[in-house]
């Protein structure tokens, strides 16, 4: 099945998920460390970008400065699509959140900052409106 391309659609169909724990940005250096499980990870030439629960990496001893809470826009969004980052991040900008976006095969992903994430949702829900 292939994802929605119009943005319209995208935008009132987007209903934003606020998914439970904390999510925190670290590094790993030979691969991700036993009893860690990334929800994304990311190959860059200075190292293994992961995202993992809080909990994991504190139980592996990882560094971390950005503690975050993770929103799954639960629309089918295609990967051709144009505008919905851009809207979204457009939005959370306005009201001075900063937002990780990934993008799934299926969903959009949104990492913000754990304080501040019941914020960023009804800000969605708004703009969805």
């Amino acid at each position: 099945m292939t994802g929605e391309t119009d943005l319209r659609t995208l935008l009132s169909d987007m209903r934003p998920e606020l998914n439970p724990g904390r999510y925190v940005f670290t590094m790993a250096e030979g691969g991700v460390p036993s009893g860690v499980s990334p929800v994304v990870t990311v190959a860059e030439p200075e190292g293994l970008t992961l995202v993992v629960s809080q909990a994991d990496a504190d139980a592996a001893g990882m560094a971390y400065d950005y503690v975050a809470r993770w929103i799954t826009l639960r629309v089918h969004s295609a990967l051709a699509a144009v505008g919905l980052t851009a809207a979204v991040s457009r939005a959370l900008a306005d009201a001075d959140l900063s937002c990780n976006v990934v993008a799934g095969f299926h969903h959009d992903h949104l990492f913000v900052p754990y304080e501040q994430a019941e914020r960023a949702v009804e800000i969605l829900r708004r703009l969805a409106a």
